[in-house]
């Protein structure tokens, strides 16, 4: 910072030293024209008395004004018209001293002439420095590698950020700032057009970002519209997705960071992600509600270590538990969200982490005698599909015995309210996986149907979430960046998808909105084709899809379905509070065939039987079909 003012002084020393020598050169060219034309000469005093004071007042007043405060890089017409104004305004008061204080002596002729010499040396020196500097930062910015940069947006944040590149590259800084030169601007703003910010033009409009790279040679965009909506900018990242360049955002003004030690813009720009994509608004809830909620609640939180889990953690963090108590049986992930806690909240925030397996009815059993938890966020089970369909049994231990286990022993503990997480992949099952997510759903039901029930069962049932624990986008990032080709399924398979917060969201919503036995559903718009999501995913990285990187067609896997759905025919759909979540009804439970089956289910997986968990799932879960009947209907529809 000392070494920034130190070099700011020397450039403002320079500038007025420059000044002071052209007000000099100024009033001896006047003398000397004016004499060639009329009879009057000042002495040799009376002339360099009359040099120095101008030049001071000049001096002075340029300075009052702020001239000297601005770079040569960053000089305008505003700055221009302001420094005229300022030599006439100190001319001005030259003259009016005086005659006052000397009573004349100098004909007013004389003093416009060398006013107006005055205005176009100083102006025209500012224009000869601006041009050179121009010319010379321009030649070694390019041989450091700079970027041409397309900036979207030409509104304030787009003119804070070219502020900052330029005072950067005035200061001959390192940091990321000088990989930018701002070459043009899109805005769609119809009174934008052909005007300048910061000396950068605007030339069209965003439909015109294709044209713009190739006619500019853009080779870097940054998306500077912050308050943009989300299904606007998911158009404009289409486009810029076309031009196959990195993209870069400034983050939701939300977001943004700017206090005494994060005072910039530009270093909290972010590479676009796929979260950007979703196609939708991002779901948001009413927080207060929530706070008051959990504030001074115990929750228990199964699979607090995973990747919903750790979420939901954090967010009850947030919210002034009376505790939280973490439950996981893998005890890395519990041991990180341990550490993260300690340091974000230290002794601020009273919470427990427990290794322990959701299957041990007896070691649950002393948790929740223990710890005595208010609310309970069930999020502990085996999730990933192909892996499942070759343990079969062991997805029933751990999902639906393991979900039997917490929620009996929720309702004998008289829980206030108990939240269950649920996939779009219990809907129609094709594979174990998903049919015993579908199995848990009705056993919440079942729980919640019971005779003097003091706990309000509730499910949430959401489809893939981004950048979770089997996610296929850290899959597909590390294939591109390892040079290896992209593997998709099938060119037809499509997901819905959720971030991580929303999810949680929608988990901590539900917690608050249930009364009883609601499958809560989140409406997630349009689905997305997964080879759509490599295809962008391969140009954020600055890449062609098919060519730099090739996508790899590898088949469906085993239980996979071509697409997912998030409501079974029947339940049908229920409005409430938030205009983006919905209930679906319920289905009706024969309660006393269904606790059978599920003894049934229990002792083929307590004997390893695999071909008796799948009967057993068939029996229980009417709508579970195979994968190859599923999608063999799916592509007779096409």
């Amino acid at each position: 910072m000392n070494k920034r003012r130190f070099n700011l002084s020397i450039s403002k020393i320079m500038v007025m030293l420059s000044d002071v020598l052209l007000v000099l050169l100024g009033v001896a060219i006047s003398h000397f024209i004016y004499r060639e034309f009329y009879p009057f000469t000042l002495s040799g005093s009376h002339l360099i008395k009359a040099a120095f004071t101008s030049a001071a007042m000049v001096v002075i007043v340029l300075n009052l004004l702020g001239s000297y405060k601005r770079t040569w890089k960053n000089f305008g017409l505003k700055d221009y018209v302001i420094c005229a104004i300022g030599i006439i305004c100190a001319y001005f008061i030259e003259i009016l001293g005086v005659y006052i204080y000397v009573g004349g002596g100098v004909p007013f002729v004389f003093y416009v002439l060398y006013c107006a010499i005055s205005v176009a040396s100083i102006c025209v020196m500012r224009l000869m420095f601006k041009i050179s500097f121009d010319i010379i930062s321009h030649a070694g910015r390019r041989s450091a590698d700079i970027k041409r940069t397309l900036i979207i947006g030409g509104g304030n944040t787009c003119s804070a950020i070219i502020k900052e590149i330029y005072l950067a590259q005035d200061e001959k800084s390192e940091t990321q700032l000088a990989h930018f030169e701002p070459v043009c601007i899109v805005d769609d703003n119809i009174f934008k057009r052909t005007a300048k910010v910061r000396g950068v033009p605007v030339v069209g409009t965003t439909y015109d970002i294709p044209g713009v790279v190739q006619k500019y040679a853009i080779e870097q965009i940054i998306f500077a519209i912050p308050t943009c909506p989300d299904d606007r900018k998911q158009e404009i990242l289409n486009l810029c997705s076309s031009t196959n360049l990195p993209v870069r955002l400034v983050p939701k003004l939300g977001n943004l960071i700017l206090n005494a030690e994060q005072t910039t813009i530009l270093n909290q720009i972010r590479d676009i992600n796929i979260d950007d994509l979703l196609g939708r608004k991002a779901v948001t809830f009413d927080n207060e509600d929530i706070k008051k909620f959990v504030a001074d609640k115990v929750c228990m939180v199964t699979g607090g270590g995973g990747s919903i889990g750790s979420e939901i953690v954090r967010q009850l963090a947030r919210y002034n538990p009376k505790m939280i108590v973490i439950v996981d049986i893998y005890e890395n992930n519990a041991y990180d969200i341990q550490q993260e806690l300690r340091m974000e909240y230290g002794a601020n925030l009273d919470f427990i982490t427990l290794i322990a397996s959701v299957r041990d009815y007896h070691r649950m059993n002393q948790i929740f005698d223990t710890y005595k938890p208010h609310i309970v966020f069930h999020a502990a089970a085996h999730k990933h599909v192909p892996l499942m369909e070759k343990s079969p049994a062991e997805a029933i231990k751990n999902n639906v015995l393991g979900t039997f286990n917490v929620a009996t022993l929720a309702l004998a503990h008289d829980v206030s309210r108990f939240v269950m997480i649920s996939t779009d992949k219990a809907v129609n099952p094709t594979n174990v996986m998903g049919a015993s997510k579908r199995c848990c759903e009705m056993i919440i039901q079942y729980l919640s149907q019971q005779p003097d029930c003091k706990t309000d069962f509730v499910t949430t049932r959401f489809g893939n979430v981004l950048g979770s624990n089997g996610s296929v986008i850290p899959l597909f990032k590390k294939q591109i960046e390892q040079g290896k080709p992209v593997t998709v399924t099938h060119p037809d398979i499509i997901r819905y998808f959720m971030t991580i917060p929303e999810a949680v969201n929608l988990v901590l919503e539900a917690s608050v909105l249930a009364h009883g036995g609601e499958i809560f559903v989140l409406d997630m718009g349009k689905p997305v084709r997964i080879v759509a999501l490599a295809e962008n995913l391969i140009r954020m990285y600055g890449k062609r899809p098919y060519k730099d990187v090739e996508i790899k067609f590898t088949g469906l896997r085993p239980g996979e379905k071509i697409k997912e759905e998030l409501l079974l025919d029947e339940e049908g759909l229920q409005k409430t509070s938030n205009e983006l979540i919905f209930i679906g009804k319920h289905i009706e439970l024969d309660e006393d065939s269904f606790i059978k089956d599920i003894h049934t289910l229990k002792q083929a997986a307590d004997d390893d039987d695999e071909q008796g968990v799948i009967s057993a799932l068939h029996r229980i879960v009417p709508t579970f079909v195979t994968p190859e009947e599923f999608n063999a209907k799916e592509f007779a529809k096409k």
